[in-house]
């Protein structure tokens, strides 16, 4: 037999160990964290990209469903490609959305390569934009 000086080990952990065991979660946890911290990050700029495509689609729309005499007209008013029109926000809407209407030269017959010079009847373009920003929608649209 053993002498009774021997005792049973307890079963369970040290302090040692169990600091041990903290430590190496906390290795482990801090770049999770930081990966989920950017996965927000970027959920977040997502959402706000989406909410500013809906709000430029809405006043593209709304440009689309005019009736083409009155674009037209809008378009010679404007004098150009680079003059944002009436259907353009009020100054003091954030974020601004800007609407460009000019004829455009389809065909090249003039050959000067611009696109905006010798128009061709019935055919416009339209551009939306929310200034400042890379949000930019375009079309042509005809007769």
């Amino acid at each position: 037999m053993h002498p009774t000086s021997h005792r049973k080990r307890i079963a369970g952990l040290s302090y040692v160990e169990v600091l041990v065991a903290i430590a190496l979660l906390a290795i482990t946890l801090l770049p999770i964290m930081r990966s989920l911290q950017t996965g927000l990050a970027g959920a977040e700029i997502n959402t706000e990209y989406t909410s500013d495509h809906y709000y430029l689609m809405s006043k593209f729309e709304e440009v689309l469903a005019e009736p083409f005499d009155a674009l037209d007209a809008e378009a010679t008013a404007a004098g150009g490609p680079t003059v944002p029109t009436t259907y353009s926000d009020t100054i003091g809407t954030q974020p601004r959305r800007l609407v460009y209407l000019s004829r455009y030269d389809a065909d090249n017959a003039d050959a000067d390569n611009d696109f905006f010079t010798g128009v061709d009847d019935g055919l416009l373009w339209v551009r939306a934009e929310i200034e400042a920003t890379a949000h930019v929608l375009e079309t042509l649209i005809d007769q």
